[in-house]
């Protein structure tokens, strides 16, 4: 038979069971709360790249807009007229100076030139001829056998001789120098850009140019600086103002693609009025380009720094954030905590900026890991070292390499 349950006893039982679940929840609870405890007690601070902030000898500068422009440049065309028979080099390929770039039928002007010999010839003998008749008319005239009448007649033939020799003589260098032009030679070194006329076709002086040649080493750069700036460096320099190659500055050039070109310009060239329309002088630099990697007419950025530098602190471009009040970096204290500086940037070189203020050398900002850390968290720096051309970050080498 199945056994009642009296009110008493089933009130027992689940008293007990409610008992047992109530504990069995508060033990792990307990445990719970005792791990969670535990962990925040030993997890360690984390790990962030630092930066040691270091410094470099860095002047004032500015940049200008400015456009590239050949050192030599010339249209070649034809001096003579003629069927173009000719061609002795590549279209954009470098050429030498005094180098054979086209040729003209010279059959005419060859013709003309052997015309103008024999011609010269024929006065030669004609002035010779009359050379001996004066001669012998003057030696009979001091004998009284011609008149003085006589004598002028032979004078005149003789001075009309030489005019003769002399018209012929300039014909024939005329004659030369047509024939001289059939061969178009390069006037210098430089590359030569591409042909306007095929093999076949007639040109004339009247034609179009035959093609183009240009000198890029070195290169010209043309910029313009306002007139109040110009004047006050030339209050400021008049020593060097008249003669830009003395100016005190370090000029170098930022290309298109935002590379440098590696090399230091030299100003050549200050323009001797200002500009009416726009209030600015016209300036010109110089640079090597031996490689002729830059072309004219291209649009760079010419970077002016003075030769009077100071130390400033450099960091790279990572370490950089920008908020409402401004540009900051996050620097690690001796104590390992994190703390927000407020920077005031000057120009960037390269992958790096200058900080005018804010920032020491020797101080640690943060590289990498920004976003696992806020001001005031402690955190284990690790030290890495920037490339400061291309912004590249690496681990420190071992000191004892």
């Amino acid at each position: 038979m199945l056994k009642r349950f009296t009110p008493s006893i089933l009130g027992t039982y689940m008293s007990l069971a409610i008992k047992g679940v109530v504990g069995t929840t508060l033990i792990a609870f307990l445990a719970g709360c005792s791990d969670d405890n535990a962990t925040k007690q030993v997890a360690p601070p984390p790990a962030v790249s630092v930066f040691n902030v270091v410094t470099q000898e860095v002047g004032n500068y500015r940049e200008f807009v400015a456009r590239t422009e050949a050192h030599q440049e010339v249209k070649i065309r034809a001096r003579v007229e003629g069927e173009l028979i000719e061609r002795h080099f590549d279209e954009g390929s470098f050429v030498e100076k005094g180098q054979l770039l086209l040729r003209i039928d010279p059959s005419e002007y060859q013709s003309s030139v052997a015309e103008i010999e024999a011609d010269l010839k024929s006065k030669l003998a004609g002035e010779d001829g009359a050379s001996r008749d004066l001669k012998r008319g003057k030696e009979v005239a001091a004998q009284g056998f011609i008149s003085q009448s006589d004598l002028d007649k032979l004078t005149t033939k003789y001075e009309q001789a030489a005019a003769a020799v002399i018209s012929a003589r300039a014909s024939l260098e005329k004659a030369k120098l047509n024939l001289s032009y059939t061969e178009i030679k390069a006037p210098f070194a430089g590359r030569i850009g591409k042909v306007n006329y095929d093999v076949g076709n007639i040109v004339s002086p009247s034609s179009n140019e035959l093609a183009e040649l240009t000198d890029v080493d070195p290169i010209y750069v043309n910029f313009q600086v306002e007139e109040g700036d110009y004047i006050s460096y030339r209050q400021k320099h008049q020593d060097s103002a008249n003669n830009p190659q003395n100016v005190p500055i370090d000029l170098s050039l930022r290309l298109p693609n935002n590379s440098d070109l590696g090399v230091k310009g030299q100003l050549d060239f200050a323009d001797t009025k200002i500009d009416r329309s726009t209030g600015t002088v016209g300036l010109r630099a110089t640079f090597a380009n031996p490689q002729n990697i830059i072309m004219p007419g291209l649009f760079v950025t010419l970077i002016v720094e003075s030769k009077d530098k100071q130390l400033q602190a450099l960091i790279p471009q990572a370490a950089v954030q920008e908020n409402q009040q401004g540009k900051f970096v996050l620097v690690v204290g001796e104590d390992n905590k994190v703390a927000t500086r407020i920077v005031q940037l000057g120009r960037r070189i390269n992958a790096m900026w200058v900080v005018q203020s804010g920032l020491q050398e020797g101080e640690q900002v943060i590289v990498e890991g920004l976003q696992k850390v806020r001001q005031g968290v402690e955190v284990k720096p690790v030290e890495k070292k920037v490339d400061h051309t291309i912004g590249t970050i690496s681990s420190q080498p071992d000191a004892a390499n």
